[in-house]
């Protein structure tokens, strides 16, 4: 695995960089003036790479990392390397070169893997496989570094070996590990208490269930007892209600043969009302006649010894008509008898 490929845009004393290429599998030398951009391009490796310096970068950072030259400001700057992978050493299928590129502005920063965007995590995670380690940044030595490690002492000098060897990374993930096994026993503990309870608690819910049982078994056997109890209930009402509407039925034609028989005895009563009133006229006509007799009386008797003869017919006849009065007196109180009876 070796760099194939740089290309820079915007990036610090880059402005439009083309790509820098080819580079060689073994050993590259970079050369150049003081200010001529040497470092700078260290640092875009290093950008590109996710070194500790260059992981994560606040507002400020990324706005120092953008070119700043004559012309139009630059918003947005990107480094983009391509790697020969023709040994695999980025886990990748089938791809003998891998092209990493991260891009930066005033609100973002984008990392694109294969020219595809990708996450942080997923960028890093490739590095790290590759030897890229985040705790081992010597893939990458600056200056002073060599000299720094003459002058080590000999623990130092360890430990830098063991750092670039990439042991310190296992001890780390050693270390860690560790930590989450202590984590997951604690866990394993609380779940067996949980465990336990929720044993404790199924147990409970076991006698629980057996009342529950036994409660919607008397629950069926009440609702049973009392659709019963309902249902003799209603045919007792039912029998009532048929006796009350028999009951009704038979008023009901009482009152119709009732009605019939106060219709009857009002008729009867105008009939008899009739022969009142036709007895009362004959009545008043044989006062009528009372009185004309009391005339023909009154000028009998001056013409008594006149029409002595006459005044005994008229004797005789005030006689029968008084005996008609009588009887006539006689019938009009049975009829009024008659009539006060109905009445009652």
């Amino acid at each position: 695995m070796h760099i194939k490929q740089i290309t820079i845009s915007n990036f610090r004393s880059f402005k439009q960089q083309p790509e820098i290429q080819p580079f060689s599998h073994a050993t590259n030398s970079v050369v150049g003036r003081n200010g001529s951009g040497k470092s700078n391009l260290f640092a875009a490796v290093q950008f590109a790479l996710l070194a500790p310096m260059f992981y994560t970068l606040r507002a400020e950072e990324r706005q120092a990392l953008l070119h700043e030259g004559s012309g139009s400001t630059a918003v947005s700057a990107f480094v983009e390397i391509v790697f020969d992978n023709s040994d695999n050493r980025f886990a990748l299928e089938n791809s003998d070169e891998v092209v990493l590129r991260r891009t930066i502005g005033h609100k973002k920063d984008e990392f694109f893997l294969q020219r595809k965007r990708a996450t942080k995590t997923e960028i890093m995670s490739l590095l790290e496989g590759a030897g890229f380690s985040k705790s081992n940044p010597y893939y990458i030595v600056q200056q002073g570094k060599v000299n720094a490690l003459c002058t080590m002492n000999d623990s130092e000098r360890l430990r830098l070996l063991k750092e670039v060897a990439g042991t310190t990374v296992y001890d780390e993930k050693k270390a860690e590990s560790l930590v989450k096994m202590e984590e997951n026993k604690s866990s394993i503990g609380k779940i067996d208490e949980i465990l336990e309870t929720i044993e404790s608690r199924l147990d409970e819910l076991r006698g629980e269930k057996e009342e529950l049982t036994q409660y919607q078994t008397f629950d069926r056997q009440r609702r049973a007892m009392e659709y019963t109890l309902y249902d003799l209930e209603l045919q007792k009402a039912r029998a009532t209600l048929d006796s009350v509407e028999s009951d009704r039925t038979a008023g009901t034609e009482t009152v119709s043969e009732l009605h019939e028989e106060a219709r009857q005895t009002h008729d009867a009563i105008r009939s008899i009302e009739t022969r009142l009133k036709k007895t009362s006229n004959t009545l008043r006509r044989n006062q009528t006649l009372c009185k004309d007799l009391e005339a023909d009386h009154t000028k009998a008797i001056s013409q008594r010894t006149k029409l002595e003869i006459e005044c005994t017919e008229l004797r005789e006849k005030v006689t029968t008509g008084e005996a008609n009065q009588k009887a006539n007196a006689m019938e009009l109180k049975k009829l009024e008898k008659h009539i006060k009876k109905l009445k009652e």
